[in-house]
């Protein structure tokens, strides 16, 4: 193999050329491939937080996906289905009881 910077022949296994110190090829593939981040994960996460509805579907979309990420962000994206799930159950139970209490006005009629 020679370097793609000086022109010089370095070994096939080498990370670096021994000659001007730039890196090879076979560096940056390997650290492209660990910088990998789960994305949907992390987003569905965060909206999870915000708008439950959003962060549900990307959070199940997250999971998915972390297969293919060699299931980096499975955690979080769990995280965010469970959180999701709650703020929604919640909203659920309050928009249910405030129905129940309007409904128990009307049949009551007018307070004087």
């Amino acid at each position: 193999m020679y370097c793609r910077n000086c022109g010089k022949e370095i070994n096939d296994n080498a990370d670096v050329c021994l000659h001007c110190g730039v890196a090879t090829n076979k560096t940056t593939a390997n650290q492209s491939s660990a910088q990998q981040t789960n994305v949907l994960a992390i987003i569905g996460f965060i909206l999870s937080f915000i708008m439950p509805i959003a962060g549900l579907v990307l959070s199940i979309l997250g999971r998915s996906k972390a297969s293919s990420y060699n299931d980096n962000g499975k955690g979080l994206s769990l995280a965010g289905i469970i959180i999701s799930s709650i703020y929604l159950a919640f909203g659920l139970l309050v928009i249910i009881i405030y129905m129940y209490i309007f409904l128990l006005l009307i049949i009551s009629g007018p307070i004087m």
